[in-house]
């Protein structure tokens, strides 16, 4: 139990900056597509990780590897497609997420199987 106590604390301190490509404020083509470009110029300042600009990209913003892909409960997230998939799944270590493929009529099937079982579902709708 310690180990799911110390996950969750370390989930919950798990914050990083939001990154943005180099001068996005400064342009209205870049204001609505706040998606992260390398900055590649030779004398770019954010490239250069100077004071005053948008954090770069590194490693060192990496999340602790246990709790690199982790659902914020701090279970494995499972993608599930057939009631028959519950089988051989542990419901204090997973999170279920039906399908997207999966019709109406399956998921609610799947999903009232998955919480008579005991599962957490992400998905579940209404």
């Amino acid at each position: 139990m310690s180990d799911l106590k110390k996950i969750k604390e370390l989930i919950a301190r798990k914050k990083k900056p939001e990154f943005y490509r180099n001068q996005w404020w400064k342009f209205w083509k870049f204001e609505n597509k706040l998606k992260w470009k390398k900055p590649k110029g030779n004398d770019n300042p954010m490239r250069l990780k100077l004071k005053g600009y948008p954090p770069v990209v590194s490693v060192g913003y990496r999340t602790p590897k246990i709790i690199r892909g982790l659902h914020p409960s701090g279970r494995k997230p499972v993608v599930i497609h057939n009631v028959a998939e519950l089988e051989g799944l542990n419901p204090e270590e997973v999170i279920v997420y039906v399908s997207g493929k999966v019709g109406l009529r399956k998921k609610e099937a799947i999903v009232r199987a998955a919480l008579e079982k005991g599962f957490m579902v992400a998905n579940a709708g209404r």
